[in-house]
């Protein structure tokens, strides 16, 4: 799976949390300053060239949609960046959480448990 490019990413977060829509409540959905409708469209075909979007066609129209869940693409980046940055160790990324005090007791205490239930 490819990595997507910032504004691939922002639209395809706008697709996830709408599960489908049209151009227009895309661009609703993006932060400021809002991109032109024809870049989005043109992102948006990229992004339905690449495998991650389709669509259903109302005349006119294209209502687009995901064809790549949100978790499928957290897996792939996160593997990647557990790999690339924390010597493929899941360890090594909670601690670095664990130091820069992005995590605390509570969370650790919390992937404790969910890992116990797995075995």
């Amino acid at each position: 799976m490819q990595k997507l490019a910032k504004r691939e990413e922002q639209i395809m977060q706008s697709l996830w949390k709408l599960e489908k829509a049209f151009i227009k409540e895309i661009i609703e959905e993006l932060s400021d300053p809002k991109p032109h409708y024809n870049t989005t469209a043109t992102i948006v075909k990229i992004l339905e060239e690449k495998g991650f979007i389709s669509h259903v066609a109302y005349g006119n129209s294209f209502q687009y949609y995901p064809l790549v869940s949100k978790d499928e693409y957290q897996k792939e980046v996160l593997g990647e960046v557990v790999n690339n940055y924390f010597d493929n160790s899941p360890l090594a990324l909670v601690k670095f959480f664990a130091k820069e005090e992005k995590i605390n007791t509570d969370e650790l205490e919390e992937i404790i448990q969910l890992i116990k239930n797995k075995k």
